[in-house]
């Protein structure tokens, strides 16, 4: 689900990576991308800060096709913690217009990603006592935790096992979340379904222990994901892309393979989702990790089959990965820590003369 464009034919090594790729009716100048960070630095009712405006405005002028605003939360409980971003009301979807607006205003295209934390829900902030791995209670500001299962995520809640009216109302607001972040005026909607999210949850068997449709083979794991697509799909316009992001192997015997995940990946695109995002493992914190340059990129030509455009994270961190990754394993790339060292990263990776290329404020420098 991808229309190409490319600058003077070029499609190989260096320039490949800085060509335009369009996807439904919006065009990215590039296919060098902010991957979704979590900040952790919302107002308590998940509004976006001063802080937000310069972290991804810095990023907007740093040379990025596009700039995917972090993990978002479709509805109170299912924020990871209380300084998550959200877009269930009219106060949040007008702070992010700041941002779309700015980051539009800038130079990049405006995207957000849209979190379902399932078990992964109700725990600290990285930096306050044990962090991620700390639960914090109903009692202490914090909430239960729904899932496919009540399996727990480490040390955190055990998680109520979702009933068919939680998933109705899950489906109602993951749809609202999307007229949501339309009229936030975000051109490109992900959802997060890696990184033993909800939408993980449900496909891995190990997360989801269920005897009835949502659970079983690999085809009744993918029910209720796909019912999550085809809500998004239902409240965002036919005109602009939706992408998922979604592990390509669990990496953890027993877990979803990438023949699964090749399964997985061609029901998405049969549900309008025109990108893929991969990432891999993180379903639990004993399953191995990838550690090498472009390890989810690695993935990248075994799901091009499913006809939607792939995309990947994964230690990029240099204008060689770059060169390796478009086209040949993957149709756009998403830099993350590389970026939060530097926000003008790319700049520096795209080869050519800051004269040229660096916002015109700043040209004076070189």
């Amino acid at each position: 689900m991808r229309d190409d464009v490319h600058h003077c034919g070029t499609t190989t090594g260096a320039r490949a990576a800085w060509t335009p790729l369009r996807l439904r009716d919006v065009t990215l100048p590039n296919r060098v991308w902010m991957s979704p960070m979590c900040q952790y630095s919302a107002e308590g009712d998940g509004t976006p800060t001063d802080w937000h405006l310069a972290h991804y405005g810095a990023r907007a002028a740093g040379g990025l096709g596009l700039v995917t605003v972090e993990c978002t939360a479709v509805a109170p409980d299912m924020r990871t913690t209380v300084r998550d971003l959200g877009l269930w009301n009219d106060q949040q979807i007008a702070g992010h217009r700041r941002l779309t607006e700015m980051i539009t205003t800038i130079g990049s295209v405006p995207a957000v990603q849209l979190g379902v934390a399932g078990r992964k829900s109700s725990h600290g902030v990285p930096w306050d006592n044990a962090g991620t791995r700390s639960a914090i209670p109903p009692d202490e500001g914090g909430w239960q935790p729904l899932a496919p299962s009540p399996v727990p995520f480490a040390g955190l809640a055990v998680p109520a096992e979702m009933s068919s009216a939680d998933g109705e109302r899950l489906l109602d607001d993951l749809e609202r979340a999307a007229r949501a972040a339309h009229r936030a005026g975000y051109q490109l909607l992900e959802l997060h379904g890696a990184n033993g999210y909800l939408f993980h949850e449900f496909l891995s068997p190990l997360a989801n222990h269920r005897t009835d449709e949502w659970g079983g083979d690999l085809r009744a794991r993918m029910r209720f994901p796909l019912a999550m697509v085809r809500a998004l799909r239902a409240g965002w316009p036919e005109e602009k892309p939706l992408a998922v992001r979604i592990p390509a192997e669990d990496l953890l015997d027993g877990g979803l393979t990438v023949e699964d995940m090749t399964v997985v990946a061609a029901g998405l695109s049969a549900c309008g989702v025109d990108l893929i995002d991969l990432s891999s493992g993180a379903l639990v914190p004993e399953a191995r990790r990838l550690s090498e340059p472009l390890h989810n990129a690695q993935y990248g030509p075994l799901f091009r089959a499913s006809g939607a455009a792939i995309a990947a994270s994964g230690e990029i961190s240099s204008a060689a990965h770059l060169d390796e990754a478009v086209p040949a394993l993957v149709d756009a790339v998403f830099v993350g820590r590389a970026l939060l060292r530097d926000p003008y990263w790319a700049l520096r990776a795209k080869d050519s003369s800051p004269a040229e290329s660096w916002p015109r404020q700043y040209r004076r420098a070189f």
